[in-house]
């Protein structure tokens, strides 16, 4: 026979009281999905400043050109904050339920990590930030998509100048050899205007054109789709504020019906109205 207080199969451990046998601490088995949205939110911060610090190296990197030592130790500490992100990576992977289902729902992620031309995508992880700003301004939706959509248009065309220069500018015949063509060049490929008086002539360059060109679209998409629902979301409150109103209207009208229906009977019973019986 177990002592009080003790523990069966996992569960919370008892211990007497007052009013009997109260818990004393938390429940042992702490459920697998629980733990990798736990290590999801704990980690959502760090590894924003991790990206912070990927962006601040790789900007360097690509304007500054270091050389020598310099080079050397921010070529190290790209590959440090490169671990970081395998290690989350794993870290998720391990801690989901189902691993299999998991892995194909974060092929990116993957990509990200495993391929040395997607590194740039690491700085995805800064939405995060913009999910804070978001979160200053309140439930206001069309706050939410101002956010969104600057902060998301400011780091695709920032981030694709840094990675389409860094291609492109030593090549022969390059059109894009500063920073300020760069940046002029991301704005009209993201807005997919492109005036066609600078391209990428690499392969790693057209690439990251095509991905500027799908995240200004998708950006775009979800402004009117967040627009759209936001729309008919107040024509729904609209109607479902009119049907109320009406519903309570048709409620009063009824009760005052069932009101006067009584008074008239009670004016009949007592004779008041003509042709009306009064009782002996």
């Amino acid at each position: 026979m177990k002592p009080c207080g003790a523990s069966i199969l996992g569960t919370t451990p008892l211990a007497p009281g007052r009013h009997g046998i109260a818990p004393v601490q938390q429940t042992w088995a702490v459920d697998p999905q629980l733990r990798l949205e736990q290590w999801e939110r704990r980690a959502e911060w760090p590894l924003a400043a991790v990206a912070i610090a990927f962006l601040a190296v790789y900007s360097v990197q690509v304007l500054g050109r270091p050389h020598g030592v310099e080079a050397t130790v921010l070529g190290v500490m790209s590959w440090i904050i490169w671990s970081v992100f395998v290690a989350d990576y794993f870290a998720r992977l391990a801690l989901a339920t189902d691993r299999r289902r998991w892995f194909v729902k974060h092929l990116l992620d993957l990509a990200v990590v495993a391929l040395p031309l997607l590194r740039p995508l690491r700085l995805l992880r800064l939405v995060i930030l913009v999910g804070a700003l978001q979160k200053a301004l309140g439930n206001a939706i069309r706050g939410r998509i101002v956010i969104y959509t600057v902060g998301g248009v400011a780091l695709l065309i920032y981030v694709g100048s840094l990675a389409v220069l860094e291609q492109e500018r030593d090549q022969p015949n390059a059109l894009i050899t500063s920073f300020g063509k760069a940046l002029w060049w991301s704005i009209t490929t993201v807005t997919t205007v492109g005036y066609g008086d600078l391209y990428p002539i690499t392969t790693t360059g057209r690439i990251v054109a095509v991905l500027l060109m799908l995240g200004g679209i998708s950006l775009i998409g979800v402004v009117t789709a967040s627009l759209a629902s936001w729309i008919v979301q107040r024509v729904a409150e609209d109607d479902a504020a009119e049907g109320a109103a009406t519903a309570e209207q048709v409620a009063a009208l009824q009760m005052e019906i069932r009101n006067l229906a009584d008074e008239l009977r009670i004016m009949t019973a007592q004779g008041a109205i003509p042709g009306g019986r009064t009782s002996p």
